[in-house]
C-alpha cells in the first residue's frame, strides 16, 4: 500500500467522522440528539440563520470529501491486497 492510500484512508475516516458529527449537530424537528445537542448553541446565539447556513456549508464539504476520497480510492487501491 503507497503513500497515496495511506494519506487517503485518513482523509476518508477524518472526514466520515466530522460528516457524523456536523449530521448530528443539526436542528432537528424533534427532540432526538441534535436538539440536545445543538440547542444551547442555537439558543445562545443571535443570529442562528448564519450559523445553519455554516454547517450546511460545513457538512456538504465534508460529505464531498468523503465521497471523492472513496472514488480515488477505488481507482488507486491495489487490487488484492488489505
Amino acid at each position: 500500500m503507497g503513500i497515496l492510500n495511506i494519506l487517503l484512508l485518513i482523509v476518508w475516516a477524518i472526514s466520515g467522522i466530522l460528516t457524523i458529527i456536523l449530521v448530528l449537530m443539526h436542528s432537528g424537528k424533534g427532540t432526538g440528539v441534535s436538539d440536545m445537542i445543538a440547542s444551547t448553541m442555537y439558543n445562545s446565539a443571535v443570529s442562528s440563520g448564519v450559523l445553519e447556513k455554516n454547517l450546511d456549508r460545513l457538512t456538504v464539504i465534508t460529505s464531498v470529501v468523503f465521497g471523492v476520497t472513496i472514488l480515488i480510492m477505488t481507482l488507486t487501491f491495489p487490487l488484492g491486497s488489505i
